[in-house]
């Protein structure tokens, strides 16, 4: 370990800010450059001040949830009594008709329609005796889902919403993410929890979730500026313009901020920048891309829209996929007998959704929210659109390859280390981009390449979700 070198981090989110804190605690010089004028990156929570008083929004629907007691311990030390605890409750919204999720088999029997319960009985009895494919980067997202559900189940529950989060048809989605994702095992395991006394062993979320009392985003806050008290150097507004090659490494990072242009040295160099962004400011185009979102916040004159802490849409004409009521999360996110809604669009960035006029898309919004139940009239002229461009790793059926061959163009820079969601082009959850972030840290800590694991870590064929101690 030598900690006189000089590590430059690029982004304050989860990983970059956790790399940071390792680095320093064990002495290294260190400096975060974050192209935005805050910490925390998808992470971080805008604040509304509005007519009623002030509102508070996330960049999408994040909780706390970990199964490793270091990284739990840490966040608990650093929020203290400011880590509250909640409960997830989400619902699934399709023709009329809403659906607890994840998908519980009384449930269905009570709420779903004869024809589903008919046809997912045809399907079931076609499931004994067919074999699911295995191979997780061999299938779609399609073929993983109706080998499991049944061509009923994946058309009620899942073709359409896929099809609206990701832009493209579930059949060239890889599936390789499912498993990940999905809590129950296939549609055998639904019906054997309909038996007395069989119950399988369901693969369930984590109910219960720790969250930061002024929105997801002051963890990232706190950190961020405990580190500055601590002597690390966070330039905010940087935006990374050049990155100088010499000698099988990065020598150097060029930047530009409301001072100027800038160029800093560095001896390593850990970047959360998006893994095809990183490749073509090295000269390679990666043929990776990402999905965004544009978020409809709006303050919502009532006590509540719902019990719900998220609901998912998954009719194709309604326009975004989850309807976020962020008080269900803490109370503090919206003034005392108000509340106020976001809606997750998903777009390309550039395209009709993305440019729209915000006052255009809030009419739009709120016919969605009439055919859903939420009265528009409990919504004011009060709102505002917050935008995420790298929000999902597009997973098509080729992109396995794709980020194989910028994998190994990125190795040829020695003093490089990728990680978090976006450096790593990973589908994964707050947590484990924290814990990539330490792995990170901890390479150069100890001197060992660990760069290959960071990619591949948490990459197993179990719900993430499940084992959370948190």
């Amino acid at each position: 370990m030598n900690t006189e070198q000089h590590v430059v981090i690029l982004g304050a989110g989860p990983a970059g800010l956790m790399a940071a804190w390792e680095l320093n605690e064990a002495g290294f010089k260190v400096t975060v450059l974050e192209k935005e004028s805050y910490a925390g990156g998808m992470c971080a929570t805008q604040t509304f001040q509005g007519e009623k008083g002030e509102y508070r929004f996330d960049y999408g629907g994040h909780r706390f949830i970990t199964k490793n007691p270091k990284l739990l311990t840490f966040v608990d030390r650093l929020m203290g009594d400011e880590l509250l605890f909640a409960q997830r409750k989400s619902v699934i919204r399709y023709r009329g008709r809403i659906y607890q999720y994840p998908l519980a088999a009384l449930d269905l029997l009570r709420n779903a329609p004869w024809s589903l319960l008919i046809g997912g009985g045809i399907d079931l009895a076609k499931q004994l005796f067919k074999a699911k494919p295995q191979q997780r980067s061999q299938v779609s997202f399609a073929q993983w889902i109706e080998s499991r559900f049944g061509t009923t189940l994946y058309k009620h529950f899942f073709e359409g919403y896929t099809a609206k989060l990701w832009g493209i048809d579930p059949k060239n989605l890889s599936g390789d993410w499912a498993s990940q994702r999905i809590s129950l095992l296939d549609l055998k395991d639904v019906a054997k929890r309909l038996l007395p006394g069989k119950r399988s062993a369901v693969r369930t979320y984590a109910r219960q979730y720790r969250y930061p009392k002024w929105g997801f985003g002051q963890l990232y806050t706190k950190l961020a500026q405990q580190l500055q008290q601590q002597g690390v150097e966070l330039v905010f507004n940087a935006n990374v313009t050049e990155l100088v090659q010499g000698d099988g490494a990065i020598a150097a990072v060029g930047y530009r901020d409301g001072n100027g242009e800038h160029q800093i040295h560095c001896d390593q160099l850990i970047s959360t920048m998006p893994l095809p962004d990183m490749c073509r400011m090295t000269d390679f185009d990666s043929g990776l891309s990402f999905r965004s979102l544009r978020f409809m916040n709006m303050p919502m004159a009532t006590q509540d829209i719902s019990d719900n802490t998220w609901q998912y849409l998954s009719d194709p004409e309604i326009l975004g996929t989850r309807l976020q009521e962020p008080k269900r999360r803490s109370e503090f996110m919206a003034p005392a007998g108000e509340t106020s809604v976001m809606v997750e669009i998903p777009c390309d960035k550039g395209d009709a959704i993305w440019t729209m006029d915000s006052a255009k898309l809030q009419r739009r919004v709120l016919q969605d929210l009439a055919t859903l139940g939420v009265d528009p009239k409990f919504a004011s002229a009060e709102h505002f659109s917050s935008y995420t461009e790298h929000a999902y790793p597009l997973m098509d059926m080729s992109y396995q390859a794709k980020r194989e061959a910028a994998i190994r163009h990125l190795a040829q820079f020695e003093n490089l280390i990728m990680t978090g969601r976006q450096g790593t082009f990973r589908y994964i959850f707050t947590d484990t981009a924290m814990e990539m972030g330490m792995m990170a840290a901890q390479s150069l800590i100890d001197g060992k390449d660990r760069r290959r694991e960071i990619f591949d870590y948490r990459n197993e064929s179990t719900v993430i979700e499940v084992q959370s101690v948190a």
